[in-house]
């Protein structure tokens, strides 16, 4: 099926779901209170549209790792069908589903005077220009960064202080109407993380590798993108770091002696710098606003050398150029 055929489809879909739950009383996900999480949010709302029946045979699924809840009452989530990949909402009451929304606040950020204040913050130049990238292990937007952000680290490695770090929130069971086990690392939800606890403890073990084995660090995060998701990782992460010789028990050590630590330091960076959203990068303390491939990286970072090095003449692979996204 062509791709706006679909997109029609799921329209009228979905536009009949909505007069339908004017009569109902919603789709019956039931939300709302439930603690639900965003994944099962997603696969309800899936099921949902499955039931009402796209035609031509197609089905629609979740896209692995795209669900998560936002600050504005909405949980979002990845829908595939036939092949395309679209962009949908659930209201956290259960009684809306849509397939876009506009966000004005991201719209405004475009706007020609929000881009010309963005053009003018000018990223100083230091010797060893410090690079830091703030994601969540699990935020597909991130996932998108740090796939762009791997051959430029692994190009300027030597030359300049590029690090992984993680945006942790607190109190997020609280705001999410679930328990904090499910969430967070301890019961005060000092420690949490918008997709779940098994996406904090992928943080820690990240911040385990960087700090044990920092050689390791960006070809271990690939891997862990590429074949893990959130419901999988706990089982998979150790396979991976023995096939790339990471000493796993090192990393378990650390993680289990270590996670408050290294997530102290991250709290206190991400107050430092004002971080709620995945990804976020600075490049010498200045928010980076440019596209997120690796040339654009590359050359962003280049750009914060006095004296640039040789290996800024390497050009990377533009790719695609990774949407604008946050999760926050």
């Amino acid at each position: 099926m062509k791709k706006e055929n679909i997109w029609l489809i799921v329209s009228i879909v979905l536009f009949i779901g909505l007069v339908a739950s004017m009569f109902t009383g919603g789709f019956g996900i039931k939300i709302s209170g439930s603690g639900d999480s965003p994944v099962e949010v997603a696969d309800k709302a899936v099921k949902f549209i499955n039931d009402y029946g796209l035609g031509g045979g197609a089905t629609a699924s979740v896209v692995p790792g795209s669900s998560e809840y936002l600050k504005s009452d909405l949980y979002k989530f990845g829908l595939n069908i036939g092949g395309q990949e679209y962009t949908s909402y659930v209201s956290r009451d259960g009684k809306l589903l849509f397939p876009s929304v506009i966000d004005m606040g991201e719209m405004s950020k475009s706007s020609p005077e929000a881009t010309a204040e963005n053009e003018s913050v000018e990223i100083p130049q230091t010797e060893k220009p410090e690079v830091r990238l703030f994601v969540m292990a699990y935020c597909p937007y991130g996932n998108q960064a740090e796939a762009a952000m791997i051959p430029a680290a692994n190009l300027l490695k030597d030359k300049a202080d590029i690090s992984l770090n993680s945006v942790i929130y607190s109190d997020y069971a609280t705001n999410m109407g679930g328990e904090a086990k499910d969430w967070c690392l301890d019961e005060e939800q000092k420690y949490c993380s918008m997709h779940g606890i098994n996406e904090l403890n992928e943080d820690i073990r990240e911040l385990c590798v960087a700090k044990y084995e920092p050689e390791k660090l960006w070809d271990f995060v690939g891997k862990i993108n590429d074949e893990t998701n959130t419901q999988n990782v706990e089982t998979k992460w150790e396979d991976i770091a023995k096939e790339m010789k990471i000493d796993v028990n090192k990393i378990k050590d650390c993680q289990k002696n270590e996670a408050e630590s290294l997530l102290d330091e991250q709290v206190a960076l991400n107050e430092e710098y004002g971080i709620s959203g995945s990804p976020t990068l600075l490049i010498n303390g200045v928010r980076y606003q440019g596209d997120r491939t690796a040339e654009a990286y590359k050359t962003a970072i280049c750009q914060a050398f006095t004296e640039m090095p040789e290996e800024c003449k390497t050009t990377l692979d533009e790719g695609t150029v990774a949407a604008q996204g946050t999760c926050n």
